[in-house]
């Protein structure tokens, strides 16, 4: 069976049904694994069947049975989930996947993606099989399938302070009003919303109790005390998120990169997550590295000179900023960021001899938790982008793990 002639035979029949700034593709693959995976379709509320999708693919020689599907998946995308489901989850401001991978090794079966950025949607379909649906503005929140878990990497935004007062209306004009009003619609059991450290902070805390008080409103609890979210202070509010902060290095990933787990749920009867415990094994950066990097990953004099002359200024004006220099016998390296493709300063790997390197799309997989069957961007700019701007795997999985034996029980 031929993934390009099944989804030929999907797409004209999606167009009808594909929202504004979202591409056919993005509806023809979600009904490809809502079958494959037995999950809703999308645009279930306006008539669509799988009874229809069925009729269609017959026509084409194409059988459509659950088995043959996943087959043909598995094989063109390895991957794809397995056939067994403990929950379903939509992936929004998805990335390349991370936090997919993350939720998919828990048992999770993804049945809704979304990513504006078009090349992080390439990779994402390159790897996944399916091509997220695109701006989340335009997604009517009553289209989107039935699921148990929102998971978000979402924008970190300034609210009006004008707001905490209006409920969700206070979100108007950021990204997280979409989230929010597909909560409010969908009402899955679980919400996951991963940010950066700085969101404790942002705004002086502002920020992150507007969201927190508008998801509250509508019903879900977290690990801070309602009063406090209601009438704490928050710098009260920004004690208890920083117990919700998470090292990579602490996971097994040789990195020391923070973010931050927001995780909510509707069950009045659970009072607290417990968030997964470190691991006490020690991390190297020498376990992530290639035996053999090519050449090119090794910076010229004129750029290692910049450098060095930066950090020497840096240190001179009582600045500690420069260049990260690890070998393979570091505990861990800094963060990597979306913009290390410009120079690699964060991360520059020693070598003996010669010049340090920068790290090669396959590491920075590593040093995400990547598996190495994932395939980078054929750009290694945007392979340096998408990691920089994604999760650490295993430090979602772990929460995953979590929150199917406290949350989804």
């Amino acid at each position: 069976m031929s993934f390009d002639k099944v989804e030929a035979a999907l797409i004209g029949m999606a167009q009808q049904f594909t929202p504004k700034g979202s591409s056919t593709k993005a509806t023809a693959h979600q009904w490809l694994h809502a079958l494959a995976y037995d999950f809703d379709l999308y645009a279930t509320n306006r008539g669509i069947t799988k009874k229809q999708i069925h009729a269609v693919l017959s026509e084409v020689g194409v059988s459509s049975s659950e088995s043959s599907i996943q087959r043909m998946l598995k094989s063109k995308f390895p991957l794809s989930p397995k056939p067994s489901r403990k929950f379903k989850f939509i992936d929004l401001f998805a990335g390349i996947g991370g936090m997919r991978l993350g939720f998919q090794s828990a048992g999770g079966h993804c049945v809704f993606s979304s990513e504006f950025e078009k090349n992080a949607q390439t990779t994402y379909f390159q790897n996944h099989g399916e091509f997220p649906f695109g701006d989340i503005t335009q997604i009517p929140p009553d289209e989107i399938p039935n699921h148990d878990v929102l998971i978000a990497g979402f924008p970190c935004q300034p609210f009006s302070h004008a707001g905490l007062k209006l409920g969700i209306d206070d979100t108007r004009g950021t990204l997280f009003h979409d989230i929010a009003k597909i909560l409010d619609t969908k009402r899955p059991r679980v919400a996951v919303l991963e940010n950066v450290k700085g969101l404790v902070s942002h705004d002086k805390g502002y920020t992150l109790q507007v969201i927190l008080k508008t998801l509250t409103n509508i019903g879900y609890k977290c690990n801070i005390p309602i009063e406090i979210i209601n009438s704490g202070s928050p710098s009260d509010i920004q004690n208890f998120a920083k117990k919700m902060i998470l090292k990579s290095c602490d996971f097994g990933v040789p990195q020391n990169r923070q973010r931050i787990y927001i995780v909510l749920w509707l069950d009045q009867a659970v009072d607290y997550f417990e968030y997964p415990k470190k691991q006490l094994s020690p991390t190297r950066v020498g376990d992530i590295l290639e035996s053999k990097p090519d050449p090119k990953f090794t910076i010229s004099d004129k750029l290692w000179l910049g450098h060095q002359n930066r950090k020497a200024n840096n240190a001179a004006n009582g600045k500690g900023f420069g260049f990260g220099l690890v070998n393979g016998e570091s505990p861990y390296t800094n963060t990597i960021s979306a913009r290390y493709y410009k120079d690699g300063s964060e991360i520059l790997i020693a070598q003996k001899g010669k010049n340090p390197r920068k790290l090669t799309p396959r590491e920075a997989a590593r040093l995400q938790g990547f598996p190495d069957l994932f395939n980078p961007s054929e750009s290694n700019v945007q392979a340096w982008k998408q990691f920089g701007n994604s999760v650490t795997v295993p430090v979602v999985a772990a929460v995953a793990n979590r929150i199917t034996k406290l949350l989804l029980k």
